[in-house]
């Protein structure tokens, strides 16, 4: 019943083509992701760990695999690297009894030219209490690309043992509040505050820690836990997906109870009495408000006042872009590096990591105005510069080996820049992967918001050549958007945006009555429809003012 124009020849004509492409008719996203694409081609690491060949992304800060950074930036790496299941198989084969997992691995000297060993250097900063989520994430994302269940399987053990860890161990988890706790970092970051009693950045827990509540930590722990119901239902474990949906419902009630202040997430939910003079605590919006948003922690209601206090700064920040690492910033050097001053760094940088997940955050609720303004902004920031850096000071001024506590600045930085890409890919072309290999895909095309008449997206990954990807046509003088689909075989929930003052809709496909509605996000509306696409269809959309 649907439109099939020859399907399979046109599937392995698309799997055959770049992994990921785009073109429009303003000719402005082609550029943008080919330049981001070039940053996360130099981004890569590879080791020999243990006799086996292990490859991921590695910190754009230090020349080391830290599974932080590199869960993050497989969000998108994932399209042009096949070597997605290396790097977590050896985060778990390096797992601890107790299910801890490891931050990096590095075989090279890193703080030049103090240290010149090769030696396998594992590393876990106990302070850290986000290392387990993100390594689950990890696991998943490789498994969405290449599609492999029974690597999965294999993998599955290790997640469970890292996420229990957390739930378990007397430094993550707070029996109080039911949550994860931490000492008191900046955000997700490394170093805790010691009020002086250590000369340096402090990275130890002692029995005088602070300890406190991180909205990072419950946003990314309910997060794995939903991908851990996913994969346990995959796998037939439908008494382990049960108990893992309760947690992360358990979660993220708590979490939103307890965390979030009206206005976005506190940033220190402190458990003991702890004051830090110089700054307002209670005004710090911190680096993962936007990420609480885009791992489905924040209700609608709570992301739409995130979104709503993040414009409100841009409105009255005196830097260049609102994606601050925190605002207002800590007092200078209070951490125990005289570097770390108002807005270097984490302690009030501005960074593309933030903006990208800001940018989604905005599309994905209806702020799809806000989102692209965002993307426009780092799209001509990397077209001037050709370069982009973790962190600038609000002055635009990128960061710096010799400003920053890190031991390298590299101007090819693949966290923020990655998460400026899944922006664009997910939020403004709008394909999100549901289960694997593109067999059920959320399809949201927000090219309207542009003045973008014509766009083709493909999207494939490097590990299994599976692929999925549209042609958008739109006939304003008609009323009238065309949607091409092609992927072997997706089931597809299309969210498609209207243009500004539609609001009503109707979709035809040849052959086929295709039932839909049409549903309003914030001022703007979608037309929801669910459909199957078995090689190849067609989809018209026909809309109007009413």
């Amino acid at each position: 019943m649907f439109c099939i124009i020859n399907g399979v020849l046109l599937y392995k004509r698309l799997a055959a083509t770049l992994l990921l492409k785009v073109t429009s008719t303003s000719g402005l996203w082609e550029p943008f992701c080919r330049r981001i694409e070039a940053f996360l081609r130099v981004d890569t690491v590879d080791m020999m760990i243990d006799g086996y060949p292990v490859r991921g992304y590695r910190s754009p800060d230090a020349p080391s695999l830290w599974i932080r950074d590199h869960s993050d930036m497989l969000r998108v790496g994932r399209y042009f690297e096949a070597d997605v299941r290396s790097a977590p198989t050896c985060f778990a084969a390096a797992q601890a009894v107790n299910g801890r997992i490891y931050d990096y691995v590095t075989t090279f000297p890193e703080k030049k030219p103090c240290e010149r060993e090769n030696w396998e250097k594992w590393v876990r900063v106990p302070v850290e209490a986000d290392v387990e989520y993100r390594f689950v994430k990890a696991v998943y994302l490789a498994w969405q690309a290449a599609g492999d269940d029974s690597w999965l399987s294999a993998l599955l053990p290790s997640c469970e043992r890292a996420l229990v860890y957390s739930l378990t161990h007397p430094w993550r988890w707070d029996d109080v509040n039911g949550l994860i706790k931490r000492p008191y970092t900046i955000d997700t970051w490394d170093f805790d505050y010691t009020a002086g009693r250590h000369e340096w950045l402090n990275f130890q827990i002692t029995t005088d820690t602070f300890w406190g509540l991180s909205h990072a930590d419950n946003s990314g722990f309910y997060e794995a836990a939903v991908l851990m119901t996913a994969m346990c239902r995959t796998l037939g474990n439908e008494e382990d997906a049960r108990r893992w949906h309760r947690t992360a419902e358990g979660i993220r009630d708590r979490a939103n109870q307890v965390l979030f202040n009206g206005r976005f997430y506190t940033h220190f939910f402190k458990l003991g009495p702890v004051e830090i003079e110089g700054v307002d605590e209670a005004e710090q919006l911190s680096l993962s408000n936007p990420m609480a948003v885009n791992r489905g922690l924040a209700t609608p209601e709570i992301a739409r006042a995130i979104l709503e206090e993040y414009r409100r700064r841009r409105q009255s920040t005196g830097a260049f872009a609102e994606w601050f690492s925190i605002d207002p910033p800590f007092p200078d050097g209070i951490f125990g590096d005289e570097k770390l001053v108002g807005g270097a760094y984490v302690n009030g940088g501005i960074m593309p990591l933030v903006g990208g997940e800001l940018a989604l955050a905005a599309f994905e609720n209806g702020f799809e105005q806000y989102g692209l303004e965002t993307l426009e902004q780092y799209r001509a920031l990397i077209e001037e510069r050709g370069e982009t850096y973790l962190w600038y000071f609000p002055d635009g001024s990128p960061s710096s080996v010799e400003k920053s506590t890190s031991p390298d600045a590299m101007p090819t930085d693949g966290w923020g820049s990655s998460a400026m890409l899944l922006a664009f890919l997910q939020g403004l072309c709008g394909i999100t992967d549901r289960f694997h290999s593109f067999s059920r895909v959320y399809l949201a095309p927000r090219w309207a918001v542009t003045n973008e008449t014509e766009a083709e997206v493909t999207l494939g990954y490097a590990a299994s050549g599976a692929a999925f990807g549209y042609r958008y046509r739109h006939e304003a003088a008609h009323r009238r958007i065309v949607l091409e689909i092609e992927a072997e075989e997706s089931e597809v929930a299309l969210h498609l945006l209207l243009p500004e003052g539609a609001r009503t809709a109707r979709p035809v496909q040849p052959g086929a009555d295709t039932p839909s509605e049409v549903t309003a996000v914030g001022e703007r509306c979608y037309l929801d429809a669910t459909f199957a696409v078995r090689g190849a269809t067609a989809l018209e959309v026909t809309y109007g003012f009413d």
